[in-house]
């Protein structure tokens, strides 16, 4: 008679969710550092295909800035790991309270109509 091994199949996934969780925890703590260094933030998930997700976060101060995460799980879970207000879409209060500077001016004109280049 044949033995038979037992595979126990939910070790891989177990692992692949601690790793999920380590993932979520670090970008939750990027987050509250942004938060903290711009007294306070929101945010807004933007999918981006493949790639993940992208955090887009706005800091009570103007200052903005992403994190992108592997996957739009982690995304969530790191936002509300967080804490920080979160916004279902980029526009309204949110979008203005973002502050851009000559930087960002000068970049999206050399975009859009043949200004300075950037690279």
């Amino acid at each position: 008679m044949a033995e038979t091994q037992q595979v126990d199949e939910t070790a891989p996934q177990a692992r692949q969710d601690a790793r999920a969780a380590r993932k979520a925890a670090k970008l939750a703590k990027e987050i509250g550092a942004f938060a903290k260094a711009h007294g306070g933030a929101e945010g807004q998930l933007a999918y981006i295909g493949q790639r993940g997700t992208r955090i887009v976060l706005v800091g009570e101060d103007g200052g903005w800035g992403d994190i992108v995460a592997p996957s739009h799980a982690i995304a969530v879970s790191a936002a509300e790991k967080s804490g920080i207000t979160m916004h279902e879409s980029f526009d309204g209060d949110f979008a203005a309270k973002v502050r851009t500077g000559p930087y960002e001016w000068t970049r999206m004109a050399g975009i859009q109509v043949g200004g300075p280049s950037n690279g």
